[in-house]
């Protein structure tokens, strides 16, 4: 399996259903909002800023329990008429769990500043940053792979019983 064939096979991970081609034209804008996210993020831990960091957890509750990242928005409505990429899809339902488990660790992280352990907030922001980063590069994204696999295992077991 070639990069191209395994990153749009983490997409499916995800729960898109994408063709081929419509794969390839929504590769930007599918990273769009995971990439503003994480320079938030980044942001946020480099100025060790339980406020800048709490600011993202409304965010991401949008993302996780709405069709659509609000980043998305941003792409829909104004730079995928810049970039002259196409709109981007609602958001799958793995894709949405991952969304909230990124807020439920947000949360922990800004209440880790707030409190005063700025050092396990760097900790937990870190690890959040490396998956974010990862999913943005790559289209892999941890939760979505983990959940799957429980899909799986769960089907498996429903076979069997």
């Amino acid at each position: 399996m070639n990069a191209s064939d395994w990153m749009r096979a983490n997409l499916a991970t995800q729960g898109y259903d994408l063709a081929e081609g419509e794969a390839r034209t929504l590769w930007l804008g599918l990273r769009f909002p995971t990439a503003l996210c994480l320079a938030f993020v980044v942001a946020g831990l480099a100025l060790e800023s339980a406020l800048a960091v709490a600011a993202l957890v409304p965010i991401g509750a949008v993302a996780g329990w709405g069709s659509r990242h609000p980043f998305d928005y941003l792409w829909n409505h104004g730079v995928r008429r810049l970039a002259g990429g196409p709109k981007l899809p609602p958001n799958p339902t793995r894709r949405r769990h991952a969304f909230k488990l990124a807020t439920l660790w947000l949360g922990a992280v800004a209440a880790l500043f707030a409190g005063g352990a700025s050092t396990a907030a760097l900790v937990l922001g870190g690890v959040l940053v490396a998956v974010c980063a990862l999913v943005t590069v790559t289209n892999f994204c941890v939760p979505s792979t983990m959940l799957a696999e429980l899909e799986r295992f769960r089907r498996r077991k429903e076979a069997v019983a």
